[in-house]
Parts: C-alpha cells; sequence; structure tokens
C-alpha cells in the first residue's frame, strides 16, 4: 500500500492576516476552507524573517546557524553539498517529488532532490512581472537612464499594479496550472507523490488582476494603529525598510504618507486574495482526482511581513510580525481537524513532522520536533519556546519567543558580548510597543538569557 501523498505550499511574504486568523475583511476564502480542515497553528514561527535562509532551514531541517545562509545570495547545495533535504528525503523513500513556483529561492537548488527539473513561470514582461503599458513604458524609461549613466543593474518597477487581465497573465496563475497539470500526471503514477508548490504573491511587486483589487474599497482598508518605533528600540531593532523603497513611487526617506500607505495595503490585500484563487484551484483539482483522502497538507508563509507597523515595512526584523506566519497541517484522520492550537511551533519543525505523517523516519540531522502529537491533542503541553534570529551588520539578533515573552539579544559575533536587549511582554503589550529591557530586574533577564542559550540549539517540547 502506497503511503500519503504530499502537497507542501509556500507562500512568500504571507502574514497571518487571513479570515482563519480572525481578520474577516481580508478575502481569503480557499485557505479559509483549508483551515477549517487543518490544524491552525496561532503561533508558529520562522527561524529568520527573509526568504531564503527561511526555506533554507525548513527545506534542510536545520536552523540558520546551521546552514550558515542568512541572506539571498547562497543556493542550499552550495553551502551543504551533501545535507539530506527534505524533498531528497522522501525521493529516497520512493516518492515523485516534484516542485512547482518558487519552493527554494533559488530556482535551480537542489536539482537532485526533485524527480524532474523543477518549475518556475516566465512570468511576464522581462520576468518583472508588469503587464499595463504606463509600467512597462516607466520602467524602460529608466532602464535607459541607468544605461546612460554607466549603472548597469536592472531597475525595479512601480510598487502595485492592478491589469484587467485573466489570472494566468501573472506567476501565481501560471504555476497553479502547471500544479494541476503535475497532479493529472502524479495520479497516474504508481507511487505516492510529494508534489511542493510556491507561491510568489503577496510578494512585492503588489501585481494581481483588476478583479481581486476590486473585491476591497480601499477607504475601508484599515492602517497600521501602531505606526510609530517601538518606545526603547535599539540602534539594530529596525530597518529602513529598502525593499520596498526601491520601487518606482517609493518615498526614498522618511514616513509613507497615509495615502501610499493605503494603496500599499490595498494591493497586498489583493494579492493574497488572487493568490487564495489559486489556491482554491489546485485543491479543487486534488479533490476531482479523489486524492483527497490521501494526502497530507501543509501550507504556510515562509515569513510575517510589516503594513506600517512600527512605522516600518517589509521584513527583516525579529519582531513578532516578521517571524509569526500562517501554518496549517492537514493529515487525513487526524483528530484535531478545524481546531487551532496557541502551541509554540518552529517552521524547522515542518520536516520530521512530514516524515512521521508518512511513516518514514526521521534523519538525525533534524533540529526540530516533530509536531504530530499536536494533531491529535492540539491544547497538549508542549514546547516552551521558538527561536528565530536576523543578522545586523557585527551583531547577530536572537529571539526567543516564549508563552509570555519576546525576548532579543544582539551579541558580537567575534566575542558573543550582548550589545543590546529587547523584551516585549505580550501579556500587557501584544503589538511589542514597547522595549521594557532597562526596566525589567536584572533576575527575569538572567533567567530568559539562560534559557535563550540553553535552549537556541534545539528547542525540545516538554512531553
Amino acid at each position: 500500500m502506497n503511503k500519503p501523498n504530499v502537497l507542501f505550499i509556500v507562500v512568500d511574504d504571507l502574514r497571518t492576516q487571513l479570515g482563519c486568523y480572525g481578520m474577516k475583511w481580508v478575502h481569503s476564502p480557499h485557505i479559509d476552507e483549508l483551515a477549517s480542515q487543518s490544524l491552525l497553528f496561532q503561533r508558529a514561527y520562522c527561524q529568520q524573517a527573509v526568504c531564503a535562509p527561511s526555506r533554507a532551514s525548513v527545506l534542510s531541517g536545520c536552523r540558520p546557524d546551521t546552514t550558515k545562509i542568512y541572506d539571498l545570495d547562497h543556493p542550499v547545495r552550495n553551502v551543504m553539498p551533501n545535507v539530506l533535504t527534505l524533498p531528497g528525503h522522501f525521493k529516497n523513500n520512493g516518492f515523485e517529488t516534484v516542485s512547482v513556483g518558487k519552493v527554494y529561492h533559488h530556482a535551480k537548488d537542489d536539482l537532485q532532490g526533485w524527480s524532474k527539473e523543477p518549475f518556475q513561470s516566465k512570468g511576464d514582461w522581462k520576468g518583472r512581472g508588469y503587464l499595463t503599458d504606463e509600467a512597462i513604458e516607466t520602467i524602460a524609461r529608466g532602464d535607459a537612464e541607468r544605461m546612460a549613466s554607466g549603472d548597469r543593474r536592472r531597475g525595479l518597477g512601480p510598487a502595485f499594479e492592478a491589469a484587467n487581465v485573466a489570472d494566468d497573465a501573472y506567476h501565481d496563475g501560471k504555476d497553479a496550472l502547471a500544479a494541476i497539470a503535475e497532479l493529472d500526471r502524479l495520479s497516474k503514477l504508481d507511487k505516492s507523490f510529494f508534489l511542493a508548490l510556491g507561491f510568489h504573491k503577496p510578494h512585492l511587486p503588489f501585481n494581481a488582476p483588476k478583479r481581486y483589487w476590486d473585491i476591497y474599497k480601499r477607504e475601508d482598508l484599515p492602517l497600521a494603529d501602531n505606526s510609530f518605533e517601538p518606545y526603547g528600540v535599539t540602534e539594530f531593532s529596525l530597518t529602513n525598510y529598502g525593499e520596498l523603497r526601491g520601487y518606482l513611487g517609493i518615498p526614498k526617506d522618511g514616513d509613507i504618507p497615509d495615502d501610499l500607505a493605503r494603496k500599499l495595503i490595498h494591493g497586498y490585500c489583493a494579492c493574497v486574495s488572487y493568490m487564495d484563487a489559486q489556491l482554491g484551484k489546485v485543491i479543487a483539482k486534488l479533490k476531482q482526482l479523489n486524492l483527497w483522502d490521501s494526502t497530507v497538507i501543509v501550507f504556510w508563509g515562509d515569513h510575517g511581513w510589516k503594513l506600517g507597523e512600527h512605522n516600518s515595512w517589509s521584513k527583516h526584523t525579529n519582531f513578532e510580525l516578521d517571524t509569526r506566519a500562517p501554518l496549517l497541517a492537514r493529515v487525513p484522520g487526524m483528530a484535531a481537524a478545524g481546531k487551532d492550537t496557541k502551541a509554540l511551533v518552529e517552521f524547522v519543525d515542518m520536516y520530521p513532522t512530514l516524515c512521521d505523517a508518512c511513516g518514514i523516519g526521521v534523519p538525525e540531522h533534524c533540529e526540530g520536533t516533530s509536531f504530530s502529537p499536536l494533531l491529535d491533542n492540539p491544547q497538549r503541553q508542549w514546547k516552551s519556546a521558538a527561536f528565530s534570529q536576523f543578522p545586523r551588520g557585527k551583531v547577530m539578533g536572537y529571539a526567543m519567543r516564549t508563552d509570555r515573552y519576546r525576548y532579543i539579544e544582539w551579541q558580537q559575533h567575534d566575542s558573543g558580548e550582548i550589545a543590546a536587549r529587547e523584551l516585549y511582554d505580550h501579556t500587557r503589550d501584544s503589538q511589542e510597543n514597547e522595549n521594557i529591557a532597562e526596566k525589567a530586574g536584572a533576575q527575569l533577564l538572567e533567567e530568559l538569557s539562560g534559557q535563550l542559550a540553553q535552549g537556541w540549539r534545539k528547542a525540545t517540547p516538554k512531553i
């Protein structure tokens, strides 16, 4: 008898701004429907809030200090040539492993882990994600100006676009169709499959077909109610959100005006709804092929994203908004279907969990802990903390999220000395608006620092 199939869905820059997470003004019906048949994790955390390191951690089963991937420039196979990756392990256990869309940050990474060459759609105008004449003309003009000045770098375009086009004119629509075609092929094989599907949106630019923009009334979309830097913030805590500032029409410095902020939020929501519709098509195909009852599904966002909170945008920090992201897990027959859990889990836990769900062994190198027991009892006692990190020049910020606190140490790379601390009390300050490290007693800081040091490498649950 074949083992269960796996549908492994990763979404770029997806925060917990979804209907199933209580944001009822966000139109995400297909994600919400999947959540109603999955276990929804209220407190799931990535290991680093930027694309490549987060995905490398999940797919290798190792934390960033083991992968040594802290930026966008290092494919997994370049720095860990012998690691047994998640798809590679499933392939070795007889699964047909397939990658569609953005799964690894680098499209050609880990070719030996896949049964066939990964597929990513070519996309739209010169691969930049634009379709309207206005956007294309603006970008072309900017490119010409840069070339004339001797700057050979390719520039970014506008931060948003609402072309009146079909879903498959943009990346995610094309990738959804490719995934559907793969499901047709895979359903005819006499073996189980591991299909990884990576959606690009809501990553910048916020480009989606116009009809998804039309779902929302811009004036009804709320602005961040804490659009200010946290009190007591350290010099390492925030960024100047250069990722957003690189797009045309965005101020190169200073605050984002409210009218522009609302348009960006509108674009983000439109992209979420666009991506949600593509997910719905893939799930519908899975059910049409009678694969629903034999397929494990994991749906996750690679990290969170700020939409003006802390007077900031994008990711690249250790705050809750950046490190926390959606995670849904569905294993056929599990007891916790349709429930949620506040257990602290980490994305590095996905690798061993999928191994358990499919009845294959967990490789010894994995640094996460399978959360399979939560699929039967989501309220059981679990991990005491989840860990994330982010480099900032000569320091590394190590973050620990406990049931009550977020504690961060900014440690010098060379000496390990603590350059700064942050402490946020979620019982009183769920938005992390005030760093109380200097107000906290020495005993509490010492306890949290010890817990961080002891638990960083492998956070084991209290079972």
